[in-house]
């Protein structure tokens, strides 16, 4: 997978309604050029295990090619890349919803916000040869 073709991306745990709100609106506000990859598709699974280790799924991570960005961490590139040029390339969109009502609670949304304060990392991408 050459994930030059991909990026930006904003991987995030698409079983999870805040997580998936949190997704569509980076993306709304990057005019849609970032690539939405859940982390239960099959290419979220893919990226998680050629690039990311098991630590993965407790955060969101945002990747440029060169890096990938985990919870807290992946907050000012995020911003950065949302403030930054605009490209043209619209990016697509991959399983943004599948949760159940569970994941819509206020302990949930409590939980997942207190996770993005408390988790954090950060992946350098060594170069495909």
């Amino acid at each position: 997978m050459d994930l030059r073709d991909l990026v930006p991306v904003l991987l995030y745990d698409n079983k999870c309604y805040l997580c998936t709100k949190f997704a569509r609106a980076a993306n709304f506000l990057a005019g849609g050029r970032l690539c939405l990859v859940g982390h239960y598709t099959d290419l979220g699974e893919k990226i998680r295990s050629q690039i990311l280790d098991s630590s993965a799924l407790e955060m969101f991570w945002f990747i440029d090619g060169r890096t990938a960005f985990g919870g807290r961490a992946a907050l000012l590139p995020l911003i950065s890349s949302l403030l930054g040029a605009r490209s043209n390339s619209a990016q697509g969109r991959k399983d943004l919803e599948s949760c159940g009502m569970e994941c819509k609670t206020v302990k949930a949304a409590f939980i997942r916000s207190a996770s993005l304060l408390t988790h954090s990392k950060k992946i350098t991408i060594k170069p495909a040869n």
